[in-house]
């Protein structure tokens, strides 16, 4: 099923649109989960992650990647509130996104090992 939404935009966006008026559903679904991304509570370590990883770092800068003093410092906020008194909602969902990030870390860190495995180097 199809809505139609009416609102005003500038002129200078309008002609920017003009040329992409078949996808301007997609571009408004891209850019709402950007949104909502930005608003996630305390969250820049997300990005900071995919702006590391794409940077296409070698295996070795994959497995010494490590939280930043401020997140860390945030995520053992998050551990002793939580063990004393308990997470607000928002703070649950804050720290779920943590859970998530540090899981796609050690898959990656888990793959620079099996390529410094395959490649007969040292792992530190």
């Amino acid at each position: 099923m199809l809505s139609t939404i009416q609102f005003d935009i500038s002129n200078e966006l309008a002609i920017r649109l003009q040329p992409l008026q078949s996808r301007i559903s997609e571009i408004l679904e891209l850019g709402l989960r950007e949104f909502n991304a930005k608003k996630s509570f305390n969250f820049e370590g997300f990005s900071d992650v995919l702006e590391f990883l794409a940077g296409l770092p070698s295996p070795d800068e994959i497995i010494n990647l490590r939280p930043s003093d401020k997140i860390e410092a945030r995520i053992n906020h998050l551990l002793e509130k939580n063990r004393v008194q308990g997470l607000t909602p928002e703070e649950n969902i804050e720290w779920e996104q943590y859970q998530y990030i540090e899981h796609l870390v050690r898959i990656a860190k888990a793959k620079a090992h099996l390529k410094l495995k395959n490649k007969g180097q040292t792992i530190n």
